[in-house]
């Protein structure tokens, strides 16, 4: 056969993203820090005294959630929401003031953690300066008269309408104010999806040109990593472990899961994979979808692929829901959950292979005798390896794995016990575990040989 000239291939592969993540996510860990809930006094100041536990912890983002003044008109419970902002360019006083904030970014760079801040540039509230000075800006129904979101109960916000030039370059320089006058290092974006994908991609090249950011979006496509965003949600996965939690799906609908997330999404991407957040927790803690299953999820969504989260109150094992539309603070406690998530942590940072997009290995299925209840995996890389064991069903498991994967000698990453685990008289060789109802078992072992 004759090779097609060089020049005049047509097929050549070419890298689908042309973003550079900065260095500092390739072992990031985030909180979302509710000011509302974080302390009593609901503050910027009172909020940065905890800074250096939160350090401790092992997290390295702090995902700050809206700061700016909340809309009374149409408001939903006594506070509102924090995502019906009446001026994105305001700081709402009840939180503290811009001096508050760049000392809060400050203390924070000071313990090497980023801060990024809640960007909700879909809608404002009903009775935003915004309005009345451009109601152009905004989207209206069939009638001519402005709407909220479609197909939402968002009634307490209006949607704005990115169709205008002069909307958009008004938003774009309000998220720049916020890189250049209070150093924060990016945005998490309410809704990304339904904001056009040519303005985040502008955005992101604006922001760039001040600094390097982290931007994270609030949806679930493949696109958005091209030119914009560096990480979006997995929220099918936390779909998906709510469904294992409640025993409507099994760890086969997790395999379905991760096909999707490796074939479909670039190795750059990194997806957002957390077992709370101020969405989920209003309706339902993690302990009432996950019950037993808790930490097994907490240890999947941080040594399995994606970038992990903490939601506000999780470490302290808050077992409350929180109230969306009111102040409610966490009562601070110590909790199991708080050296669960520390040493995992720990772990993603000292192990290359668990870290994030392009940086880290991916998930290498190990088969096992109970897939409909075990879920096991390798990920390995030339500096070494981690394998994961998890129970997700609510009975004991003694359970074969396939130990092709598994030579050499483990170290179990809790315990610190060396461990064989296979048995090399077994043909095919394999590894013999049990495991306790929603237990996890996850070892430390040797890169790629060769």
């Amino acid at each position: 056969m004759t090779a097609t000239p060089a020049a005049t291939r047509r097929h050549v592969p070419q890298p689908y993203v042309h973003l550079t993540n900065p260095e500092w996510l390739k072992d990031a860990t985030l909180y979302q820090l509710h000011l509302w809930h974080f302390t009593p006094e609901g503050t910027l100041r009172a909020a940065a005294e905890h800074l250096p536990r939160l350090a401790d912890l092992g997290v390295s983002v702090v995902w700050l959630s809206p700061i700016h003044e909340v809309g009374a008109k149409n408001r939903k419970g006594e506070r509102g929401s924090p995502y019906a902002i009446k001026d994105h360019r305001s700081l709402d006083p009840r939180l503290g003031t811009m001096d508050d904030l760049r000392d809060f970014v400050r203390r924070a760079h000071d313990l090497d953690l980023r801060v990024i801040l809640d960007w909700v540039g879909n809608h404002t509230s009903w009775d935003a300066p915004l309005l009345e000075a451009h109601p152009e800006w905004y989207a209206r129904d069939w009638k001519g008269d402005l709407r909220p979101p479609l197909w939402f109960d968002w009634d307490d916000v209006v949607s704005l309408d990115y169709s205008s030039e002069d909307l958009r370059e008004y938003m774009a320089e309000t998220m720049a104010y916020w890189v250049r006058e209070a150093d924060v290092d990016g945005y998490r974006c309410d809704a990304a999806g339904l904001i056009p994908l040519d303005f985040w991609e502008t955005v992101r090249e604006d922001l760039e040109a001040i600094k390097p950011v982290f931007m994270l979006g609030e949806w679930e496509s493949r696109e958005l990593h091209v030119r914009a965003f560096d990480a979006t949600y997995a929220s099918h996965w936390a779909e998906t472990m709510f469904a294992i939690g409640s025993g409507r799906a099994d760890v086969g609908a997790l395999c379905v899961y991760y096909a999707w997330d490796q074939g479909f999404y670039p190795r750059e991407a990194m997806l957002l994979k957390y077992v709370s957040n101020h969405d989920t927790n209003h309706e339902a803690t993690e302990f009432e979808r996950l019950g037993d299953l808790v930490g097994a999820a907490i240890v999947l969504s941080v040594v399995g692929s994606g970038i992990p989260m903490i939601y506000t109150g999780q470490e302290a094992g808050n077992p409350k829901r929180l109230a969306f539309f009111e102040a409610d603070p966490v009562e601070w406690r110590e909790h199991p959950h708080g050296e669960l998530y520390r040493r995992l942590f720990r772990l993603k940072r000292e192990t290359t292979a668990l870290w994030n997009g392009a940086w880290g290995a991916p998930m290498l299925q190990v088969r096992n005798s109970a897939p409909s209840a075990v879920l096991s995996f390798v990920r390995r890389d030339a500096a070494g390896s981690v394998l994961a064991v998890l129970n997700l069903s609510r009975e004991q498991q003694d359970v074969a794995l396939d130990g092709a994967l598994l030579p050499g000698t483990w170290t179990d990453a809790f315990s610190g016990e060396e461990v064989h685990l296979v048995d090399d008289g077994a043909q095919p060789p394999a590894a013999r575990l049990t495991l306790p109802a929603g237990g996890y078992r996850v070892f430390a072992g040797p890169g790629e040989q060769g």
